[in-house]
This record gives C-alpha cells, sequence and structure tokens, in this order.
C-alpha cells in the first residue's frame, strides 16, 4: 500500500477569461502522506483554495483547463476518472471542511437530517444506526445536548457549533483524507482554538489525514506536522513547520513571518511586504516575488525550480535563500 494519500505532481491549471488566462496553479508539487496534517499557506490569490478544490475535482467542469501534471488520489488518477466515480469517492474517502458552514449546510433541512442522509449514503446502516452514529460524533465534537441539536436547524446554532458538525459530518464516513479549507476563519480566537484541538485530536485518533488551508501561520502552526508556503500560484517553500516558522529561507515566507500581529511592538505599525501580487493573468518572467524582494539579484530573471534545501526535508524555489540570516 503506497504511503501517499494526495500527490499533486507539476500541476500547471488556468482559468480561461476574456482574451486570455488566469494562471492559477503554476507547476504546483505536493504530497500528504497517511495519517499527516499538512498545512497550505499564502496570500490571498496565491492557489490555496484551488489546489483544494482540484484536489476532489469541485471546479466547475469546463471552467477550467489543465496544462500539464498530475493529481493522485488513494491511489486513482482523480483527472481522469469519471464524475460518476468522483461522486462515490467523496464523502466515503475525502471529505471536505468548508470555510462557511452556513453556506455548506441546507439552512431548511435538520441537523440530524443531514449528517444520517451523508452516513447512509456511504455506509450500509439502518436509519436508528446512522442517527446513533451521528449523535456520537457530535458527542465526540463535545457539543452538548447532542440528541437535542439533531432536530435544530443550522441557523439556531452558533459559528462554532456550526463548525463543529461540520468537522462531525467530514469524519461520519471515516474518510482517509480531509481536507479542510480555512474552517476557523470566521470564528473568533477562543472558538478557533477550540474547534483546532477537536480536529487535531479527531484526525490523530482516527489516523486521517488532513489538508489545511490557511492565510494564518500561526493557527498552521498549532495543527501542521509540514507546511507548504504558495506564492502566486507556486509553491515557494515547504517544510517540517516549526522548521520553515522559526527559520525561514525563502524571502517572502521570511516576510509573510514578519507581518504576523504577534510579531509586531505595541503601538507601531507593523512591517508590510512592499508591493502588490502579480497579475495572474500576466505573470511576471523568472520569479514571481522578484519586484517584492529585498534578496532579488541577477539570477531572478530565471525562473527557480523547488530544490532541496539543508539536511532536512525544506524545499526552497530560490535563487539567494536567506539560511540562517532571519530567525523569526
Amino acid at each position: 500500500m503506497s504511503d501517499s494519500v494526495l500527490s499533486i505532481d507539476d500541476v500547471h491549471l488556468s482559468f480561461p477569461i476574456f482574451r486570455g488566462e488566469v494562471h492559477a496553479l503554476n507547476r504546483v508539487t505536493l504530497e500528504i502522506k497517511r495519517g499527516e496534517i499538512v498545512g497550505v499557506v499564502g496570500e490571498s490569490g496565491s492557489g490555496k483554495s484551488v489546489t483544494a478544490m482540484l484536489a476532489m475535482r469541485l471546479l466547475p467542469e469546463g471552467s477550467y483547463h489543465i496544462h500539464s501534471g498530475r493529481v493522485n488520489l488513494l491511489g486513482e488518477d482523480i483527472l481522469n476518472a469519471s464524475e460518476k466515480q468522483m461522486r462515490q469517492w467523496r464523502g466515503a474517502r475525502v471529505a471536505m471542511i468548508f470555510q462557511e458552514p452556513m453556506t455548506a449546510l441546507n439552512p431548511t433541512r435538520r441537523i440530524g437530517k443531514q449528517m444520517t442522509e451523508v452516513i447512509r449514503q456511504h455506509q450500509s446502516l439502518s436509519r436508528d444506526a446512522a442517527k446513533q452514529k451521528a449523535i456520537s460524533l457530535l458527542e465526540e465534537m463535545q457539543i452538548p445536548d447532542a440528541k437535542e441539536v439533531m432536530s435544530r436547524y443550522p441557523f439556531e446554532l452558533s459559528g462554532g457549533m456550526r463548525q463543529r458538525v461540520m468537522i462531525a459530518l467530514a469524519f461520519s464516513c471515516e474518510p482517509e483524507l480531509i481536507i479542510a479549507d480555512e474552517p476557523t476563519t470566521a470564528l473568533d480566537v477562543t472558538v478557533q482554538l477550540q474547534v483546532l484541538r477537536l480536529l487535531k485530536h479527531k484526525a490523530r485518533a482516527s489516523g486521517t489525514s488532513v489538508l489545511f488551508i490557511s492565510h494564518d501561520m500561526a493557527v498552521v502552526s498549532q495543527l501542521c506536522d509540514r507546511v507548504y508556503v504558495m506564492y502566486a500560484g507556486s509553491v515557494i517553500e515547504s517544510g517540517e513547520t516549526q522548521t520553515l516558522i522559526h527559520h525561514p529561507v525563502h524571502p517572502y515566507s521570511i516576510g509573510l513571518l514578519k507581518c504576523a500581529p504577534e510579531q509586531g511592538e505595541p503601538r507601531e505599525m507593523l512591517p508590510a511586504i512592499p508591493g502588490t501580487v502579480p497579475n495572474l493573468t500576466r505573470l511576471p518572467t523568472g520569479c514571481a516575488f522578484r519586484e517584492r524582494c529585498f534578496a532579488a539579484g541577477t539570477k531572478c530573471t530565471q525562473t527557480p525550480a523547488l530544490m532541496p534545501a539543508g539536511s532536512d526535508e525544506r524545499q526552497v524555489a530560490c535563487w539567494y535563500p536567506q539560511r540562517e540570516a532571519h530567525h523569526v
């Protein structure tokens, strides 16, 4: 049995627009192994959510074009799989936790009805057995009065409770991979921490792999084993989470971490990365970050490949990696 749950290899994806294309993913390569919790982090527009949606083939058919690359999910080539096959795999083998549960849950149907239907869709259980499993999952998510919550509608629950329902729903059919697309963004810090702990505990207990999408390095540091940093549709640095967070080597990773609120001083402006993200319809030649980079040099007019950096599993796409010069 392969140790890889999800493997994205050298994928170049674009969205056709009037007189051009938006190059959303540019030769993206990443891997998640069994039992791993892996983070993907970057600014808005970096390609994080497109990567997540592609991994489940949830992008609308005909809306995008794959120029190159492969996506292998649990031993299956999903780019060439039929939609019927994908419907069988979604939920049962791979599940998703969306950013906003109020749009993911049906507001006109009770929580219990939605959960039992999903469970029975993928498992041969009676209605009563599916109901008991749903209640048990809600209790694992530390939802008080789980039986009573089963009879409620989504709008009757708080944001934190709705997100716990979404996590319970994702684990309901015992998938091998869960993709969480910024699931705590809309929550306050205290509730966010509670939800992250529940997600991590359940994933570890069940051996489920997790692909966690976030723009927040602090959140990733609490949850993930490894992290991929994306910029302008490309992976620019990857490695073990604590190593990358405390010793980033790509100038973009360094800048991203220095902009974090916890790095700031009282009554002082937070530092910012100068410039703006490049237009994905007209990407600059060479390194996409070079016009904003403090370390840019003559080689940056050529596109750097993602290469090993150091003795650990770190990889970086940079001609001038900073090595030990910056500790965050």
